[in-house]
């Protein structure tokens, strides 16, 4: 085990909400990401295009804080999209989601 990781998983748990349902992000339209998250690149995301709408996820799960997590994430959509998300986020990401939310992980092994 990388301990020199584990200052980085606590920061990511601190993050996390306490339940999915707190993630109220937009099932539909435009979102536009503010600059803390997306500094370069894109910033606009059509939430029904699947391939942007892994890519705002993307960067919001790795990057988000508590509040970019609530407002940007669906609970549904990031539950339907998890078993693609979940390779593209990365370990230390992946392991605090799916640690605090059961449902992650059941999507995953569906």
């Amino acid at each position: 085990m990388d301990h020199g990781a584990a200052p980085r998983w606590a920061h990511l748990a601190e993050r996390l909400p306490t339940h999915l349902d707190e993630l109220s992000g937009p099932t539909s339209g435009t979102v536009e990401l503010p600059l803390h998250l997306a500094w370069s690149g894109l910033r606009h995301f059509e939430v029904s295009d699947d391939k942007l709408l892994l890519g705002l996820y993307r960067i919001v799960l790795t990057n988000g804080l508590r509040e970019d997590l609530t407002r940007y994430l669906n609970a549904e959509l990031l539950v339907r999209h998890w078993p693609r998300l979940r390779i593209a986020v990365g370990k230390p990401v992946r392991t605090c989601w799916e640690q605090q939310f059961p449902e992650l992980a059941a999507a995953a092994a569906a």
